[in-house]
C-alpha cells in the first residue's frame, strides 16, 4: 500500500532543504497553497501532471520523494545516508559508524 504521508513528508523536506516556502512551490506547479499542504500532509494524492511539476520545481527525481514504495531504492537511501553525514564532525561520524555497524550486525542476526 502506498503510504502518502511519506510521500508528502519527503516532499515537505525537499521544499524545505531548497528553501522554497509552500506558496513558491504551488505558483510553480499551478496549483493552489491549500493543494500543496494537503499533498505535504498525505491528505490528497497529487495528479500525475502535479506530482511531475513538483519533481521539476524542486529539482528532484521520483524515486528520491518514491523511495519507500520501491524495490530499488538502493541509491536512493544511500545517497540519503551521504547528505546525512556531509555536516558531521569527526566525533559524530565516530558515533554513527559505530551505530550503524551494531544496527546492521542485529538486523542480520
Amino acid at each position: 500500500m502506498i503510504d502518502y504521508k511519506e510521500i508528502g513528508h519527503r516532499i515537505r523536506v525537499r521544499r524545505q532543504e531548497v528553501n522554497m516556502s509552500q506558496e513558491k512551490l504551488a505558483e510553480l506547479c499551478d496549483v493552489g497553497t491549500t493543494h500543496i499542504s494537503h499533498i505535504e500532509t498525505g491528505n490528497c494524492i497529487p495528479s500525475l501532471k502535479v506530482f511531475i511539476a513538483i519533481l521539476n520545481a524542486l529539482s528532484c527525481s521520483a524515486d528520491e520523494l518514491l523511495c519507500d514504495e520501491l524495490d530499488n531504492a538502493e541509491p536512493t537511501y544511500k545517497a540519503d545516508i551521504s547528505r546525512l553525514l556531509d555536516d558531521c564532525t569527526s566525533r559524530e561520524l565516530m558515533i554513527l559508524t559505530d551505530t550503524l555497524k551494531s544496527l546492521k550486525t542485529s538486523l542480520r542476526k
